[in-house]
C-alpha cells in the first residue's frame, strides 16, 4: 500500500509530511505504514483515496484502475 501511496505523492508533487499535515494523519502513523508496522484502517484509506481521487482497491493494489466508475443506485434504475 505504501508504495502506491508514495507514487501518488510523487505524481502530485507532494511530500508525505505535507500530506499528513493537510489531512491530519500523524507522522508516526505514516512512518508505521512505510515500515509495514501497521496498515491504514478503513477511515484512513478513505481519506487517502478521496484526496487523490482513486479507489481504495487501487490503493491496496487490487486493481490497476485508479478510479472506479460510479455505481448506479437501485433507486435510479427503471424497469
Amino acid at each position: 500500500m505504501y508504495e502506491i501511496f508514495r507514487q501518488l505523492l510523487q505524481e502530485n508533487k507532494l511530500s508525505a509530511n505535507k500530506f499528513a499535515t493537510i489531512v491530519g494523519i500523524s507522522q508516526s502513523t505514516l512512518s508505521d505504514w512505510k515500515r509495514n508496522v501497521s496498515v491504514p484502517k478503513t477511515d484512513k484509506l478513505q481519506i487517502i483515496a478521496s484526496y487523490f481521487d482513486v479507489s481504495i482497491d487501487y490503493l491496496l493494489g487490487k486493481t490497476d484502475i485508479k478510479k472506479q466508475p460510479p455505481t448506479r443506485e437501485l433507486s435510479n434504475i427503471r424497469a
